[in-house]
């Protein structure tokens, strides 16, 4: 196994987390090796549901030389952020905090020769505990998700994935920061 995926290994699912600045660098070497092999992936692939373990931030560059990334993060124990993705091409992202669950949802649109998932959200839930406390549409609902697969990527939040794997997948936002998830089991608590 590559060094590079070793480290990402190690990130996604150990007690022991390799240091911020090695997993930035494995999650470009990833990118760059992706760009290289052109391995194209399908929607199944990341059909299922992801908790998210590290992120990058991004900075504007002042001479607008590009994207430049921010200092990455763990996502701590007690914040608990998932994606999921299911057969109907549905994405649902969650955020839990104690007692107190936020969860998105929206349809997706995978463009795999460069292995894009586009999304929007247009669906919140709020619950405390088990109970559901809000649920409504959000950005134009109903019309926004009639109208989805004809809008342009140019005017749809993405991820580019580089890194599409049985137990982690790795990507870059629309925005530019990276982001690396871990396979969650399937009969997690939500």
């Amino acid at each position: 196994m590559p060094d590079y995926l070793t480290v990402l290994e190690r990130a996604s699912q150990s007690d022991n987390p390799p240091a911020v600045t090695e997993v930035v660098e494995a999650l470009l070497t990833a990118e760059k090796t992706a760009k290289k092999s052109k391995e194209a992936h399908i929607f199944p692939e990341l059909v299922g549901t992801w908790r998210l373990k590290f992120f990058t931030g991004t900075q504007k560059a002042r001479q607008r030389t590009g994207i430049v990334l921010g200092a990455g993060r763990y996502v701590p124990d007690w914040v608990k952020v998932y994606i999921s993705y299911s057969e109907t091409a549905q994405i649902s992202n969650s955020v839990k905090l104690g007692f107190f669950t936020l969860t998105i949802t929206g349809p997706t649109k995978f463009l795999p020769p460069k292995n894009i998932l586009a999304f929007e959200f247009l669906r919140i839930n709020i619950f405390v505990g088990e109970r559901l406390i809000y649920q409504g549409y959000m950005r134009g609902g109903e019309k926004s998700a009639a109208e989805f697969q004809e809008k342009g990527l140019q005017k749809q939040p993405f991820f580019a994935y580089f890194l599409i794997q049985r137990d982690k997948i790795a990507a870059r936002g629309r925005e530019g920061g990276l982001a690396l998830w871990a396979r969650e089991n399937e009969t997690r608590e939500q």
